[in-house]
């Protein structure tokens, strides 16, 4: 929340998350104290309606380490490093499910907590509207569809995770405990769309980096990327079409021109961004900071090009089936950008004879001059999370200091378009060819033509892979399991939701009552 502060007082923005934490709860297991922060709020100083739209920002952006990992784990593009104290998340990667384990929990209370503050900034919001004048009213109604974009996105998430998921309609949690019957996935999904559907005409028709107010900040085609996420799920490929469409329709979005530094500082909130977790030092060595913890990603041992860097855990990392895939293609730049190699990891590409020679960019020295030594937990790191040492702010030593989180980007919008398209989708823009090979002129590809599903999805994975668990997600949808028994793993239908955890099921017994 702390982007924000240069355009709101951070007196005023402290004293909102006070009274989050002074009403909000950490913990679904105690429901009714979730139930209002709003108490002692002056409703009749309706400009400071923004503070209740920036709590939904900040709980939004407010990322777990574990959170991301736990979502993208399972995908055949990534492993969970050797972990040791963490060793459930390494079965979790194996699809070895523990109910009991931290992590489960954890990504689940959280979520639902930042969406319970969601509503809870909805209702604060309407009780400003009601001393508002016009412009205010047209204010108000703009923050409660970007709260709505933004708890969308997070139940879209975690239904991904879970499937059949709670749909909190307000901030009552104790109304959970009175559902009768768990909305299924695809439910979710729908309401997920609908819920964008009742937002876009609401919302900046901008570019989020256009936005002045809140800079990178929820604008119609974030809605409107969500609303196609949501219908992929459910195979309406024809919205699917019609909601990229627009995005692309509308002229404003782009490719950044460099991929290797589009998940470094250059790229932050370029126009390629349609929904980013944003971080930042403020262009200071020291004081206020607001970040994401990267070093779960990062190499556990490096000689950092800047002295004092710090190197990261070593628990994400790129599989060998993934790397071998991007060889196979010819990738450069997405190849290079993607991984982090270590002399180990190179030694034990080659020896499988058809990689026993490799290309000049596979070594262990990044272009920007940081050694990536050895380390047991892996064979490799994530290069999408990974900020130069050189890029850090001065006096920050931290993993990944002042780096963004991309969430959304346009390039996913090309592609999820041309998937629609070969799905069987009435083209509403331009071609699946024109889609992919946008995609593919900047990573340096040749242009294709024809271009089919699986053309598709095999660009997909070179694009998108280590975002998120795309790639597991993409697989799941599609029913290509057998594309996740690689490296010794066995996937099965079964596997495909981790079960609910065992705390959750403790205060909320419906869901025991589910497959999951």
């Amino acid at each position: 929340m702390k982007l924000y502060k240069k355009h709101i007082s951070p007196l005023l923005i402290l004293a909102f998350i006070a009274s989050v934490f002074v009403g909000c709860s950490d913990k679904l297991d105690e429901p009714q104290e979730n139930n209002n922060f709003a108490g002692g709020t002056d409703f009749t100083k309706t400009e400071d309606m923004i503070l209740s739209i920036i709590g939904v920002y900040d709980a939004f952006q407010s990322r777990g380490w574990e959170q991301p990992l736990l979502i993208s784990v399972r995908g055949d593009d990534v492993n969970a490093g050797g972990l040791g104290d963490q060793q459930d998340f390494a079965e979790t990667d194996l699809f070895n499910y523990n109910k009991d384990y931290w992590m489960y929990n954890s990504l689940w209370e959280n979520v639902y907590v930042d969406v319970i503050t969601a509503h809870t900034a909805m209702e604060q919001i309407a009780r400003y509207q009601e001393f508002a004048d016009a412009d205010g009213i047209d204010k108000g109604n703009q923050y409660i569809a970007e709260a709505k974009v933004l708890r969308g996105m997070m139940l879209f998430q975690i239904s991904q995770v879970w499937g059949d998921i709670f749909i909190p309609e307000s901030s009552d949690t104790g109304a959970l405990l009175n559902v009768t019957e768990l909305p299924t996935k695809d439910e979710v999904m729908q309401h997920i769309s609908n819920q964008m559907d009742e937002a876009i005409s609401f919302l900046p028709d901008a570019r989020p980096n256009e936005r002045i107010d809140i800079p990178g900040g929820v604008t119609k085609y974030t809605a409107l990327a969500i609303k196609a996420l949501a219908n992929q799920e459910l195979k309406n490929y024809q919205e699917v079409a019609a909601a990229t469409g627009q995005i692309i329709n509308s002229g404003k979005f782009s490719l950044f021109t460099d991929y290797y530094e589009l998940f470094k500082t250059p790229g932050k909130l370029s126009d390629e961004s349609i929904l980013d977790l944003q971080y930042s030092d403020f262009g200071q060595g020291e004081g206020d900071r607001e970040g994401h913890l990267f070093a779960p990603y990062g190499p556990q041992n490096w000689t950092p090009a800047v002295t004092g860097a710090a190197s990261g855990w070593g628990f994400y990392e790129p599989s060998l089936k993934f790397i071998k895939f991007m060889l196979d293609r010819g990738e450069a730049v997405r190849l290079e950008t993607s991984v982090l190699f270590t002399d180990r990891g190179i030694a034990e590409l080659q020896t499988d004879p058809n990689y026993a020679t490799l290309p000049s960019f596979v070594k262990n020295t990044t272009r920007d001059g940081d050694v990536i030594n050895d380390y047991s937990r892996a064979l490799f790191s994530s290069g999408k999370h990974y900020l130069p040492s050189n890029q850090l702010i001065e006096g920050r030593t931290e993993y990944g200091s002042n780096k963004n989180y991309n969430v959304i980007r346009y390039a996913e919008i090309l592609l999820m378009y041309a998937e629609a398209i070969t799905q069987g989708a009435t083209a509403t823009s331009i071609t699946a060819d024109n889609a992919v090979n946008l995609v593919r002129e900047r990573a340096g590809m040749p242009s294709l033509t024809g271009v089919t599903l699986d053309n598709v999805i095999d660009e997909k994975f070179a694009e998108l892979g280590m975002e998120w668990g795309k790639r597991y997600y993409d697989m799941v949808r599609l029913g290509r399991f057998s594309e996740l028994n690689y490296d010794g793993r066995t996937f099965s239908e079964d596997k495909v939701y981790l079960p609910y955890p065992q705390p959750q099921v403790d205060q909320f017994p419906i869901l025991g009552n589910s497959s999951n």
